[in-house]
């Protein structure tokens, strides 16, 4: 089972992340933050990833600590789900349109943090939420999740269709680097023999 439950606990935050990589794409979202529980919808559906995500952090300071603690979080439930990557495809990638906008995310689970995110939202805030909260999960996924992501956008006006077709583009790249290669089951997939 290529599942993983994580708690992460700090004065500012508690969250609670459970995945199960061999999903369906369900999704049970409770941050307190109703644009970000949306986006980590789109996030689980088109990956295919079942995720509940539970948090409860310091809203009346800022959404800041919420958004990047259920990153690292995440990042960190992916990390332990796929366990030594054996008999994965280990990369993904995905051109994206959503109407005005059109995001490339490409991704690689090896190892290596790293984020490349040209992106420009081109709002301070979508509704209540500090657009560049979008970077700073990212960033905090990435990092903890070790995957090198570079997110790209294309063309956009609107910031929340920026911000939705990051997220899912995200996601069918990570459905593909997160799939069973069927031609090698049992390797890891690189030259070093670990990632």
């Amino acid at each position: 089972m290529r599942t993983a439950k994580i708690l992460r606990k700090t004065s500012e935050t508690e969250i609670e992340v459970e995945i199960d990589l061999d999903g369906t794409g369900r999704y049970d979202m409770n941050t307190g933050i109703g644009f970000f529980d949306h986006m980590l919808d789109q996030l689980a559906r088109h990956s295919l990833i079942d995720i509940t995500i539970r948090a409860k952090g310091d809203l009346h300071i800022d959404d800041h600590h919420t958004v990047e603690d259920t990153g690292i979080a995440l990042g960190q439930a992916l990390a332990a789900a796929l366990g030594d990557k054996r008999g994965i495809r280990r990369y993904g990638a995905c051109h994206l349109p959503m109407d005005d906008a059109q995001l490339r995310a490409v991704l690689d689970l090896s190892g290596r943090p790293f984020l490349i995110w040209n992106v420009t939202l081109p709002t301070d805030k979508i509704g209540q939420f500090d657009c560049e909260l979008v970077r700073e999960f990212f960033q905090a996924f990435s990092t903890h999740g070790a995957i090198t992501l570079h997110v790209d956008q294309l063309h956009g006006l609107n910031s929340h269709h920026i911000a939705e077709a990051a997220f899912k583009a995200v996601a069918q790249a990570l459905r593909q680097a997160v799939e069973a290669d069927p031609r090698q089951a049992d390797a890891i997939p690189s030259t070093k023999g670990a990632l």
